[in-house]
């Protein structure tokens, strides 16, 4: 593709060879890109953002160049030393901690009832059909950037800042929500409110409570995951198998003292509030999407990677279940707390030295979310800082450590001052909403992989496959707006259910496959990504305005930004030389889009010698 705007010096990057340090504080070494080189060229750059932005949006990567030149961009190699051993605890750490022990209590009290059971059935249901997903992806590009990589190579820069922008996001806002709920765990656990050790101000509701010792646990954590990936892997495997032990107490001594009468009324805010309640509880699971971060440091990314993903988030959503069933059958839904509901149902039912095994537990357990979280966070950061979306200086691995010392920074110090400030109800809807939008993406990203290859996929093809995506998107938009505004209805799903139906039939009817996995396969493409975009679109659907509106504002900042900034740091990267090492991968970039071709013919040919029409 030829380049557009101002001809400049071309942008190659100054090589490892040199010897400089890890720590750098020069301008080039944040901005080292030709359009940030002088105020004129700045201007130049901004004059030609509208050629530039319709450049990006068509612009994409390649699996060769993930993997290749710019994992090159960190200077230093992360070590594989990672197993789905690893992974699988990784997965129980990152995932068990301030969402069931504390949004369960929230929602179950606030939109559910008991029908909180119902909620974490249908948000495990979406979060599974995301890690089938995730995994499919992990398997065949195994680096840092986990849905960064895979949207750029599917969906171009555009698509991947977007979801990049998200991901710096989710990350930041869940560490401080987690560590927000460590406070509230910790405040229970010696007798005091949950809000007793939070400093309280004048300042607008929801950011009046100061939470100084979130900050504290954040940059503990942070420390930890920066000194080694495999210590914090044996770390997370013993507190997470005494996690496993407060699960097991919590649930036996719960249904002990369960009282089946609590669970009337089973609905009481209706259907409406279980699926409220679901796009919330939803980031219980958000986790696992760290796990597809490590794949760069899995020794065996093809079979590591869907053993650790599949065989962990399957256990959790058992467990969730069974949790939630406990909580609503030792109390009423009305006298659940909303902020630390085990350790004060416990105390309800006389078991008052059992809160404090519950509210440790928790402690733990959120404190392995953050962890786990800020390994996997740091890698998400690191793989968008080498396409140079932020600052290149944030993608440099430690060359004693291992790890992204940089990126880890960047998150810690901005997740400390969002959990300062911002309270837990404030955080999780908008993390909710991101995390949902980004899984969308992905399912979306994963119809693209399938049956769209450059080269090999006609341009009628390509037409239908974009048509039919969009009816699918727009109809399970539709089913969501529609539940939204018009709860007790039912015309509209029968036109906007079989619009669903169709573009999907329309899929696997129309679409000839270009393209199928190497090693492991979502099963029932492309029904499974697509009943993936509907549900992760029902229940953004089924959140509150507010929370729209946070991620309408964010969302407005980021594009700003990347208009700014971002569009002519990937734009000079995408069009200069850098080296004859990158040269080489996009060589091997095309021999790879060789041989797809080559393979997607010979498998239309068995198919059509097999007499199924070439499907």
């Amino acid at each position: 593709m030829a380049a557009v705007g101002t001809p400049q010096e071309p942008y190659a990057p100054k090589p490892a060879a040199e010897g400089r340090g890890y720590w750098r504080w020069h301008r080039d070494d944040f901005f080292p890109e030709p359009s940030f080189a002088s105020w004129g060229a700045y201007r130049s750059a901004l004059a030609a953002t509208p050629a530039r932005l319709r450049d990006r949006f068509t612009g994409r990567s390649t699996d060769a160049i993930e993997l290749g030149a710019l994992r090159r961009r960190s200077e230093n190699e992360m070590r594989r030393c990672l197993t789905w051993w690893d992974l699988t605890w990784f997965g129980f750490g990152s995932v068990i901690g301030a969402g069931i022990f504390v949004l369960t209590g929230q929602e179950a009290h606030d939109h559910a009832g008991p029908a909180i059971v119902l909620s974490y059935i249908v948000s495990g249901l979406s979060a599974m059909l995301s890690v089938f997903c995730y995994t499919e992806f992990a398997v065949e590009i195994p680096v840092a950037g986990g849905s960064f990589a895979y949207l750029r190579v599917e969906l171009g820069d555009v698509a991947a800042f977007i979801a990049a922008a998200n991901l710096i996001l989710e990350s930041i806002i869940g560490t401080a929500a987690v560590a927000r709920s460590w406070t509230s765990y910790f405040a229970s656990l010696i007798n005091k409110p949950a809000s007793a050790l939070r400093i309280q101000t004048s300042l607008k509701d929801g950011y009046n409570e100061l939470d100084p010792i979130a900050v504290v646990v954040i940059a503990v954590t942070a420390t930890m995951a920066i000194l080694s990936a495999k210590g914090t892997s044996r770390i997370n495997w013993v507190a997470s198998a005494i996690h496993v032990v407060v699960i097991a107490f919590v649930i036996v001594a719960g249904f002990i003292h369960a009282n089946p009468s609590n669970l009337t009324p089973f609905m009481p805010h209706g259907v409406p509030g279980v699926f409220q309640a679901a796009a919330i509880v939803y980031f219980a699971y958000g986790g696992f999407d760290n796990i597809a971060t490590m794949a760069e440091e899995v020794k065996n990314p093809s079979r590591d990677i869907p053993l650790g993903l599949l065989g962990s988030m399957s256990v959790i959503t058992v467990i969730y279940c069974v949790m939630a069933l406990v909580l609503s059958m030792m109390q009423p839904y009305t006298a659940i707390d909303r902020s630390a509901a085990y350790s004060v149902a416990f105390s309800s039912v006389g078991m008052h030295w059992a809160q404090y095994v519950v509210a440790l537990g928790a402690l733990k357990g959120m404190t392995t979310v953050m962890l786990v979280g800020a390994l996997g966070q740091a890698r998400y950061t690191t793989h968008i800082a080498r396409s140079h979306i932020i600052p290149p200086v944030f993608a440099l691995v430690h060359p004693r450590t291992g790890t992204p010392v940089n990126a880890n920074i960047l998150i810690a110090a901005a997740a400390c001052c969002i959990g300062f400030f911002s309270s837990l109800d404030v955080l999780s809807s908008l993390l909710s909403i991101s995390t949902l939008f980004i899984f969308m993406m992905m399912a979306i990203a994963l119809l693209v992989r399938r049956y769209y290859v450059k080269g090999v996929t006609t341009r009628s093809h390509a037409l239908r496959l974009l048509v039919f995506v969009l009816v699918i998107i727009a109809s399970s938009a539709g089913i969501a707006a529609y539940w939204g505004t018009t709860p007790g209805r039912w015309e509209g799903y029968v036109a906007l259910v079989p619009a669903w139906l169709l573009g999907t039939l329309g899929i696997q009817m129309m679409v000839p496959a270009a393209r199928a996995p190497k090693v492991w396969g979502v099963p029932l493409v492309p029904w499974l990504p697509s009943l993936s975009i509907a549900t992760n679109l029902f229940l953004m659907g089924s959140l509150g305005s507010d929370a729209f509106v946070r991620f309408g504002a964010c969302t407005a900042i980021m594009l700003i930004y990347y208009v700014l900034v971002g569009l002519h740091a990937t734009y000079d990267v995408a069009h200069d030389v850098c080296s004859e090492d990158e040269l080489k991968d996009y060589g091997d970039a095309a021999d790879d889009a060789a041989d797809e071709k080559a393979t997607a013919k010979t498998a239309d040919v068995e198919r059509a010698s097999a007499g199924d029409g070439g499907r």
